[in-house]
């Protein structure tokens, strides 16, 4: 029986792992599954060391007064690409790997770490790219790219790496009685998002082939990239949804919804994605329809799941019992279901291409990273190592979400004023005490944010440096 649970006293029978043996829970799989998991939580945090020591430059490349002391703007976007692969592409799809291990059986281990050497090979090689093969930064929408041989070579062989990864989750299914009550709504959400990245990558290969090489260089990739990135965008937040549910049983949230229901929410969020051939089938010629047609999808599709499920999460929480050994988990699920609220309603006053924009995604993106730092402190000691230190890990995500809030807030302040996105120094035309305001804001938040996401790095470091 798990220290944790003994320790607070609760008498509910659990499985060999640790999990209640009711509601919302997910049993864990094999040994192998489970190392395989672990090597996966490596390239994860290994992506997220690399993305915070780019995000302190970026943050001091923006803040006012600061900012003159980087005047290098092409630096600035040569490691925004690098940072937003790192704590977005990377970060997300090496967790995702850590879920789709967890949920497969061990058939195939050899493909399962093959995957996972393609994905970090090429993980490396983007990270190196400015280094080794320089090239034009471009700062298309999704996918951020560096015009080199060098760097598209890393994304196309980590991209085989994921490709690889969800085959693989999709035919090592686990019995069918895995997938009763709870656990199999968790399940699902976890399958639907498999799902929902194959049709990403097939998206990703449909646009190559219809989108005519004729436009400006950051123009072509964000249209290459427009259709598979939506659609990643749904697997993430499956991910997500998935991981409140199994979050939330973890913290003895006292769910409304039965699994019946959930599950029906879950699947609500994988039938948007099922739109996206007839997107493509329809497709004459007009990158303006293409554009829109995915951008409502997103806009309509994405809230059908989300507003219930995190509602009866949040009712959960407050209806359950407050059990002091999950507090890190609880403050990772309480901030996440918040900041993904703030972001998804700032989607609604996006208007121009100004940092309003940026607010959104850092909200929603902010959300599902603490949705994935919440279940790496559940799951550290169910993949054999230590217990995270209670005290700085239920610190950890309130630090890193006030701060993401605060960044939020500065972005959507300043994007009102009209300070554009994407730019640096001099180019965001702070004329006015308003747009320096919003933009120092902005700054002082990012810098919460980052220490937030190094008090994460540490408490995670010496939990799995000190294995059981």
């Amino acid at each position: 029986m798990d220290s944790t649970y003994q320790q607070t006293g609760i008498k509910e029978s659990m499985d060999a792992t640790g999990e209640r043996a009711h509601g919302f829970t997910f049993s864990m799989p094999s040994d192998a599954s489970r190392k395989l998991a672990s090597g996966w939580l490596w390239l994860g945090i290994a992506s997220l060391v690399g993305a915070g020591m780019f995000a302190i430059l970026l943050v001091l490349a923006r803040t006012p007064y600061v900012q003159d002391i980087f005047p290098w703007v092409d630096f600035f976007h040569t490691a925004l690409v690098v940072h937003v692969d790192l704590s977005v592409l990377l970060w997300f799809m090496a967790f995702a790997g850590v879920l789709w291990s967890l949920n497969s059986t061990s058939r195939f281990i050899g493909i399962g770490w093959l995957s996972l050497v393609l994905a970090a090979v090429g993980a490396a090689m983007i990270v190196l790219s400015p280094f080794v093969n320089a090239g034009k930064p471009l700062m298309s929408n999704y996918v951020p790219v560096i015009q080199s041989t060098f760097f598209f070579s890393g994304l196309i062989i980590f991209a085989v790496g994921v490709a690889v990864l969800v085959l693989r989750s999709l035919i090592t299914v686990p019995s069918t009685d895995s997938w009763k009550g709870g656990e199999g709504s968790i399940r699902l959400g976890f399958y639907g998002a498999s799902i929902s990245t194959v049709f990403a990558l097939i998206a990703f290969g449909w646009s190559y082939v219809i989108i005519p090489d004729v436009f400006e260089s950051t123009q072509y990739y964000d249209l290459l990239f427009w259709g598979g990135g939506h659609v990643l965008q749904f697997t993430y937040m499956l991910l997500m949804l998935a991981g409140w549910l199994w979050l939330g049983g973890a913290c003895g949230a006292k769910n409304p919804l039965t699994p019946r229901v959930a599950s029906f929410f879950l699947l609500l969020g994988v039938l948007p994605v099922l739109f996206v051939p007839v997107i493509y089938l329809s497709f004459v010629g007009s990158t303006g329809d293409y554009v829109d047609q995915f951008t409502q999808l997103m806009k309509v599709g994405g809230a059908f799941s989300p507003v219930p499920l995190g509602l009866a999460v949040l009712y959960g929480l407050m209806a359950g019992e407050r059990i002091p050994a999950t507090k890190p988990r609880r403050a990772a699920l309480i901030s996440s279901i918040l900041l993904f609220a703030l972001g998804g309603g700032i989607s609604l006053m996006i208007g121009d291409s100004n940092t309003i924009i940026t607010a959104h995604y850092h909200g929603t993106g902010g959300a599902i990273s603490l949705a994935f730092m919440g279940l790496t402190l559940h799951l550290l000691p169910r993949l054999g190592y230590r217990e995270p230190d209670l005290k700085w890990a239920s610190l950890m995500p309130y630090v890193y979400g006030t701060g993401q809030l605060l960044h939020i807030v500065g972005l959507l302040w300043s994007g009102g004023y009209g300070v554009q996105r994407k730019v640096a120094g001099a180019a965001q035309g702070l004329h006015g005490f308003a747009q320096t305001a919003g933009m120092g804001l902005m700054g002082l938040g990012g810098l919460i944010a980052v220490v937030g996401g190094i008090m994460f790095l540490v408490v995670v470091f010496k939990a799995m440096l000190r294995a059981k």
